[in-house]
């Protein structure tokens, strides 16, 4: 059954503009070292639909559709020592995952943090709870739908 899910990505690593330009079309989601962000990036399965969330940016929000490519794998730069995000203890069992996220659908109108948290329907979207900084979480399907068509679509990605 197909799952939907918010993920975090701050502007100075990539903007939706920038993923949805690279000539393969892919964005590696690597560097999450947080355990409940790793287990809903384990639970993700290829086809998966993705809202992706510009953060650390003056006006944080909702850019854009993407999907999850394939299954999630164990996140090489744990075990590069040049890797800001090296983890000396994934060598033997590596404890942090990837997945690998292609843009589908870019959007009209940006949707906003601001907008999500004021729209009816949106109440219970983890996003818009005091605190929550999760970089990888769930949405249910009506709330993907719903901040879908707030955006509105400027352009599909063919398949």
């Amino acid at each position: 059954m197909k799952q939907y899910w918010l993920m975090k990505c701050e502007a100075t690593e990539c903007t939706f503009d920038e993923l949805y330009s690279r000539p393969d079309g892919i964005g590696r989601w690597r560097g999450v070292r947080n355990y409940e962000a790793r287990n809903n990036i384990r639970a993700m399965k290829r086809g998966d639909g993705v809202l992706f969330y510009q953060s650390a940016c003056a006006d944080p929000g909702v850019s854009g559709i993407a999907e999850v490519r394939g299954a999630p794998y164990p996140d090489p730069t744990a075990i590069d020592p040049s890797s800001p995000y090296f983890d000396e203890k994934s060598m033997d069992s590596p404890p942090w995952f990837s997945v690998d996220i292609a843009p589908k659908t870019a959007f009209k109108r940006f949707v906003s943090l601001a907008q999500l948290k004021i729209t009816p329907g949106l109440e219970a979207m983890r996003i818009v709870q005091r605190g929550q900084r999760l970089s990888v979480q769930p949405v249910t399907k009506a709330e993907f739908a719903l901040v879908r068509k707030l955006g509105g679509r400027r352009q599909v990605r063919p398949e």
